[in-house]
């Protein structure tokens, strides 16, 4: 009896220990295919100046990304967590944003007889969505709804690179590379293949500061603004950063100088003990 016991217990083991293996290779395996995948170009590192520990943002180029959001962007894509009193002090001033804002029309309500109405848009309303809910954009889309920028430059691994080569990156799909209908060929794409099509062209928009719209300023433009919106927090960040540091390095040097003035004499002293006689 003990020796059936033991045969079967030896048994399941071996069957758990089978199921554990098949169970954890076919959790690796997407993995390791996404790693090993040929059509994704990770983007090249590009040079940007609010990068830098002490550096900022340019609200000149934040301006230009904000217009080339509204003429190009804003058709497909929303700002859902970005409202209008945020880009006061930074790409517009006040009056600038208050005559934009009474270009666009919200609905609200209910009134008090208990109807939906629509009115002029005000600082504390979030951007305008171009569609009014997610199923009116899957359809406008042939089923795909384009992504809420927001969060996008966090949403992926160096996000701002990552906006400036997809935008940059369109061109004709390599020999023997078959493409699906309705996709473009991107290599900065996970896949290569994009159903949006190239959003940029040179002259696209027109830039009240004298700045040549080339595809690659346009692209510059949009992803410094699209880092913003998900950072909009940064510069004020970065500034209590220093204030804290300076803080810190002010309580070290005190710290050091009381160990000396209060301590050393009592870590330097010596007690001798006499023998009574």
């Amino acid at each position: 009896m003990a020796s059936q016991i033991r045969l079967a217990f030896q048994a399941s083991s071996r069957h758990s220990s089978t199921a554990l293996v098949a169970l954890t290779a076919a959790a690796t395996v997407p993995v390791s295919l996404a790693l090993l995948s040929d059509d994704l170009v990770p983007p090249p590192a590009y040079p940007w100046r609010h990068r830098g520990f002490f550096s900022s943002f340019d609200c000149a180029a934040l301006r230009r990304g904000f217009q080339v959001y509204r003429e190009v962007c804003a058709s497909c894509h929303s700002l859902e967590r970005i409202r209008w009193r945020e880009l006061v002090g930074v790409t517009h001033t006040k009056e600038e944003v208050q005559d934009m804002c009474k270009e666009v029309d919200v609905v609200d309500g209910p009134n008090d007889e208990g109807e939906m109405f629509e009115r002029p848009a005000k600082l504390f309303d979030p951007l305008p969505s171009p569609y009014p809910n997610d199923e009116a954009g899957r359809a406008a889309n042939g089923g795909a709804l384009p992504p809420d920028l927001s969060l996008m430059v966090k949403a992926r691994h160096e996000g701002h690179d990552y906006v400036m080569a997809l935008l940059t990156g369109y061109m004709d799909p390599p020999a023997g590379k078959v493409m699906m209908e309705g996709l473009y060929y991107n290599p900065y794409f996970p896949g290569g293949g994009i159903s949006m099509p190239p959003p940029l062209n040179d002259e696209g928009v027109e830039y009240p500061d004298g700045t040549v719209a080339t595809i690659a300023q346009q692209a510059r433009d949009i992803a410094q603004f699209l880092n913003w919106t998900a950072e909009p927090e940064m510069e004020q960040r970065k500034k209590n950063a220093g204030l804290n540091m300076a803080a810190l390095l002010f309580l070290v040097v005190g710290s050091g100088y009381m160990k000396r003035l209060r301590w050393s004499p009592h870590k330097t002293r010596k007690i001798a003990y006499i023998k009574g006689q």
